[in-house]
């Protein structure tokens, strides 16, 4: 990050007295996602503690999908790592937690520095390495052969760490000495030191231990106690077994580039042994941690984002395992969902039925894995259906074989069953409901292989919206786009099917710290050949605004609504600042980004889209963020895998409050439905599999995936 930055202010330096804009990509100096998951927490947390967590025994697992935003707390110690699908480039499936130089809060450390600092930790919850208790109950030692696993990936689709920054796995290890924890204190009645009902304990007196305390502690008493009064004794010193953190692995940053050049992958397994006896008692913890490095205050506090993303995923530790125990019996769905249509994430609903074929691409691409040692015979196909209407349609692609990924990576279109699907066709247009302004579809994508047992599932879901905006954006900003210096135009291009009104234009601003108001001037643009040309609507003075939400975008309404037709483009001019809008790097509009440089209009030379999106049409009618239609993130199923009994949280039950729920498994066939007053289900009748757990409370449809392992 810092030699990128100071290569930028080099050029600029050799070129600001002919050049009126350069363009300058940064992190995030802030995550909302974080910020709105942190609110919601503390306060649910004013009305309930957290219940402590008891000791874990093995197997440890966590591939991160049943988690949003925070860690688990039932496996994870702390809340500074981010679990998302956005940072990681190609995982091994679905979710990965991601370090950076954010805090718990979502906001860059302060002790933040231009050197490399700690940044990021995830420390596991405490582990019973002592025992393990399934089959039977067996002491564990180095000759059980432990290993922990885990794959890693810098940078994703975020910011590259220095060389001189790293990711760090250490031990908890035992160090044979013995260290005082605290006193052992209790509640004595002070009947216990008069003699009479009328005596007094006066300041100052001497008080020595009595039952239940048999030590030889005394305590000097400041303040007067009488007959019926409590007193806190200290009893005795406790002594602890003294532990301390070892780094057992360590790499250094480098970019994915280097990373996939070096390695030849975008993620990376590592095989950790744990041999040494310190390591084999009650209470072991490991914990990954990365160190960071920020630029420094030399330079604008726009640039002074998030930075040095590390992203992991597949944490797994187990007894009964060697170095080459590197697969898993699973297959999965990697990467972010694809999109339906052809240019666009998003569109309103009449320009789509204006020309309904060419607004859908042919065909998409979906990544799929066997992370298995052996073939898997996949079935895929996928599955859209109308929200709030009647339309919907299948597509099956059919079974095909998948080789392990490790011989063979994601499945291909190089063969007809391969091309089925990983690259199959949108199998039919979307309903053309002249009679609604706006609607929105569900797409669910599955893979199954049913031959095996337990059956192997994996599903991918999101919302397909018609509103009255268009977005080349999935409305998650990776990074900041800016503009220097002030006084730079920013153009985005849009083309439309048929002529519409534009009413107004909704901008995401990452929100930067300690900065004075910010303003800018709203531009509209004709088309010249291909790039902005006559301006035909300016509003001037508007400023930065930041609304509430999780990455909310702030929408500026045209004091005059204006038709456009064709291409056009919208943007702004800055004034007194540099802006930085969202910059989404997992969809690629760059042939639509110009900005304005020594009289001349220029396309970014960045790989993004920005977060900024024209309303069009007769009203403001706007969509639901793609994150928000997943309904199983309130919903925390646990132990997973699960044996008897099945726990869950997040609905927020009252007391002797009755529900319903169901479990199904991943063919959609049900295996029972049960009605209870508690916060479990007994699941002993189920066999070894993956199943779906399903509760309707409260109007909201609340879904989780387990595992049941006898």
């Amino acid at each position: 990050m810092r030699n990128r930055f100071i290569a930028i202010v080099v050029l600029l330096l050799a070129v600001l007295p002919e050049l009126q804009a350069q363009e300058v990509l940064t992190g995030l100096p802030s995550n909302n996602v974080v910020h709105r998951k942190l609110l919601q927490t503390e306060m649910k947390s004013i009305s309930k503690s957290a219940p402590k967590a008891s000791f874990l025994s093995l197997p440890f697992f966590d591939d991160f999908t049943a988690s949003r935003v925070f860690p688990d707390s039932h496996r994870w110690v702390e809340k500074a790592t981010f679990v998302n699908n956005s940072f990681c480039y190609l995982p091994p499936n679905q979710w990965v937690v991601t370090f950076d130089a954010l805090d718990s809060a979502g906001n860059i450390y302060k002790n933040a520095t231009s050197a490399p600092f700690k940044a990021d930790r995830l420390t596991s919850q405490p582990i019973r390495l002592d025992s393990v208790f399934s089959p039977v109950r067996a002491k564990l030692s180095p000759a059980d052969s432990l290993y922990l696993s885990f794959y890693y990936q810098p940078q994703g689709t975020g910011d590259a760490p220095e060389e001189s920054d790293s990711l760090v796995l250490a031990f908890r290890e035992l160090t044979g000495d013995t260290v005082f924890s605290h006193i052992d204190s209790v509640w004595i009645s002070v009947n216990n030191f008069l003699n009479t009902p009328q005596d007094t304990l006066h300041p100052l007196d001497t008080l020595w231990a009595k039952p239940p305390c048999n030590t030889r502690f005394f305590l000097v008493n400041y303040s007067t106690l009488v007959w019926g009064d409590s007193i806190l004794f200290p009893c005795d010193s406790v002594f602890v077994p003294g532990t301390t953190w070892r780094t057992v692995w360590k790499t250094p940053g480098m970019t994915l580039k280097d990373f996939q050049k070096k390695y030849g992958k975008n993620f990376v397994q590592v095989m950790v042994p744990i041999r040494d006896t310190t390591c084999f008692y009650k209470g072991f913890q490991f914990r990954f941690f990365n160190y960071a490095s920020i630029i420094n205050n030399t330079y604008p506090p726009g640039w002074r984002g998030n930075v040095d993303e590390w992203n992991v995923d597949y944490i797994y530790l187990n007894a009964g395992r060697t170095s080459g125990d590197t697969t898993y019996h699973a297959i999965g769905f990697s990467g972010r969902y694809p999109d339906f249509l052809r240019n666009y994430t998003e569109m309103p609903y009449r320009q789509y039925r204006s020309a309904p074929t060419n607004s859908l691409t042919p065909d998409f691409h979906v990544f799929i894995d066997n992370l298995d040692r052996v073939d898997h015979n996949i079935h895929y196909y996928y599955k859209v259906s109308q929200v709030n209407g009647s339309f919907g349609y299948n597509y099956d692609g059919g079974d095909c074989v998948l080789p392990p990924f490790y011989q063979v990576g994601f499945q291909n279109c190089n063969s007809s069953c391969g091309a089925a699907q990983a690259c199959p066709p949108v199998n039919s247009l979307f309903s053309l409901d002249y009679d609604r302004d706006t609607t929105s579809y569900l797409i669910k994508h599955y893979i199954s292989d049913s031959s095996v047992s337990p059956p192997l599932v994996d599903s991918m879901v999101y919302r397909q919206g018609f509103y009255n905006e268009y977005a080349y954006d999935d409305g998650v900003p990776e990074k900041g786009f800016m503009l220097e210096p002030a006084g730079a135009e920013l153009a985005y291009r849009f083309k439309i099917n048929v002529p519409d009104t534009l009413r107004a234009l909704r901008i995401y601003f990452n929100k930067i710290k300690n900065t004075p108001a910010q303003f800018f001037n709203l531009m509209v643009w004709r088309d010249n050949n291909g790039k902005p040309g006559e301006v035909i609507y300016q509003q001037k003075n508007l400023n930065v605004r930041w609304e509430n939400g999780i990455y909310p975008f702030t929408t500026y309404r045209l004091d005059t609504a204006i038709l456009v037709s064709g291409t056009f483009y919208v943007g702004y001019q800055q004034q007194n600042q540099s802006l930085n809008v969202g910059f989404d790097t997992n969809h690629d509009a760059s042939d639509d980004i110009f900005y304005f440089a020594d009289g001349k209009w220029y396309k970014t030379s960045f790989t993004g889209a920005l977060l900024m999106r024209p309303v069009l049409g007769q009203d403001m009618i706007l969509g639901v963020g793609q994150r928000m239609s997943d309904k199983r993130k309130s919903l925390t199923v646990y132990p997973n895998p699960a044996q008897d009994k099945l726990r869950f949280s997040g609905l927020n039950l009252k007391p002797g409050q009755h529900i319903t729920a169901a479990v199904y498994n991943l063919f959609g066939q049900q295996m029972f439905r049960q009605e209870f007053p508690h916060n479990f289900l007994d699941i002993r009748s189920l066999d070894n599999g993956m199943y779906l757990l399903r509760i309707n409370y409260g109007g909201r449809i609340y879904t989780a995936k387990f595992i049941v392992k006898h």
